[in-house]
């Protein structure tokens, strides 16, 4: 990476390479969350143990509301892991992806003086003479952090999005919790072994931590779109950002929600613009946007679209991007023998003839509206938040009896990516040809073309090839 930093701009504000991290791993912090977390985790844990043991008749509904009770209490990084588990595709029994997906990972926002002391840890006692004006309250807050709408001195109006204070050590212990929810869930529902899930879970919510990741992830993004005029990324001041610091340009737009109400005409342009932002990285660079909350995008003047945060990027080798258009064609051709080859391509293993029904199944309902040549809606009759949960309970309730199945890890945020999407078009109401704009999203797809491409993008971006 040259000395010019993310987004081209040279840094001079960045701690010392050595400096000890104020605020790593510490052990101290890491028992204090065990503590808050665990007395929560572990009353619903006992609860639920003593029912099995005593041969008492699981309520899943019931327990499904206890687990979002002991949960509720509880800010940072647990929400935010319970979240993403709700969100994913058979990761959760439908009663309770049902009850966790209605939990709030937004933390109080930081008072004043808390935030001049955090400002201060990253860029210096002089931090407020490095900005014409800086608001002291948060434009906006979440599981992880909080973003102020400041000024440069050149009149640029940026975002400064702020970590919370401790959060490496919060995320340590909450992820240590996930393994014992997991454990609870591989009791109750024996179709999949979710511990693939978390880890990626764990290693995308350390990434998240990383804002000076996020920083190369957002030049990445600027570069991959440069020539799509409908979609807009921030520019990042590496001179006013550090590791838990991230300074961008204030993109300025309308909430996505917003324009719900607005013509069908000006609904089909934002989400064309939304499609061809989350499939073009992807099909050309192996590459797809996580994160799916409604939050992480505006709407411009022009109905293009702002993308604003790059925390949660997943990176995918050229071959499980192979595999994805090669399941397509198999779905396309009714070619069992080739949709075969693209399962295992991804690692599944010992596919029995059920097997590949049930995945197809579910690849069905992922790829249907792909493959179908007319103008439609995403999904007919469906609300948002239901999207893709009458599929995944059909899916549950095939892999118990044919399974159990290991998904392969890159399946968590490429399911989760699509469910988000496909919600977006049904809040938006959308009615579009998804079979044109996704075979113009593939077409001519290579996959040693992509892994060039992909490669001299990240080399670029100062990123590792994904593993």
């Amino acid at each position: 990476m040259s000395d010019a930093g993310p987004g081209g701009r040279k840094g001079k504000g960045r701690a010392p390479v050595g400096e000890k991290d104020r605020e790593g791993n510490r052990l101290s912090r890491r028992m204090a969350r065990y503590a808050q977390v665990g007395t929560n985790i572990g009353g619903f844990a006992a609860k639920y143990a003593g029912q099995r043991f005593l041969g008492i008749d699981l309520d899943g509904d019931k327990n499904a509301r206890e687990l979002k009770a002991a949960l509720g209490g509880l800010k940072g990084p647990i929400m935010k892991v319970a979240q993403m588990m709700a969100t994913i595709p058979e990761a959760l029994p439908a009663e309770y992806a049902q009850e966790l997906s209605q939990l709030q990972s937004a933390a109080p926002p930081m008072g004043w003086l808390f935030v001049k002391r955090r400002m201060m840890a990253e860029l210096g006692p002089g931090w407020q003479k490095r900005f014409s004006s800086f608001e002291k309250e948060a434009a906006a807050a979440a599981s992880l952090g909080q973003v102020h709408k400041a000024v440069s001195l050149e009149g640029v109006p940026l975002a400064c999005k702020l970590q919370y204070p401790d959060m490496q050590s919060a995320v340590e212990a909450d992820l240590s919790q996930l393994d014992f929810i997991l454990s609870l869930y591989r009791r109750i529902d024996t179709a999949l072994d979710p511990r693939d899930m978390g880890k990626e879970i764990g290693e995308r919510l350390r990434e998240e931590l990383d804002y000076d990741l996020e920083a190369r992830h957002t030049a990445l993004y600027a570069d991959m779109l440069k020539d799509e005029r409908r979609i807009r990324v921030p520019e990042v001041y590496a001179e006013l950002s550090s590791k838990r610091l991230l300074t961008m340009t204030w993109l300025e737009g309308q909430p996505l929600l917003s324009f719900k109400d607005e013509s069908l005409e000006v609904r089909n342009r934002i989400a064309e613009a939304m499609f061809v932002a989350w499939w073009h990285p992807f099909s050309r660079y192996g590459v797809i946007h996580g994160d799916p909350h409604l939050g992480n995008y505006t709407v411009r003047e022009d109905h293009g679209i702002n993308l604003l945060d790059f925390g949660c990027i997943r990176k995918f080798p050229p071959s499980f991007v192979n595999g994805v258009i090669e399941l397509y064609r198999a779905l396309e051709t009714d070619d069992m023998d080739r949709a075969v080859a693209a399962y295992e391509s991804w690692g599944f293993k010992n596919l029995s003839r059920e097997l590949v029904d049930i995945l197809n199944l579910w690849a069905g309902f992922i790829y249907g509206p792909l493959l179908d040549d007319r103008v439609r809606t995403i999904a007919d009759g469906i609300k948002p938040g239901d999207y893709g949960r009458r599929q995944a309970f059909a899916v549950h309730k095939a892999l118990k009896e044919h399974g159990p199945v290991s998904p392969p890890r890159e399946f968590v945020f490429m399911d989760r990516a699509a469910i988000g999407l496909g919600g977006v078009f049904l809040h938006l109401g959308a009615e579009l040809n998804f079979y044109h704009l996704f075979n113009e999203a593939i077409d001519a797809f290579d996959a040693g073309t992509l892994e060039k491409r992909q490669g001299e993008a990240l080399k670029k971006a100062g990123l590792a090839l994904p593993k």
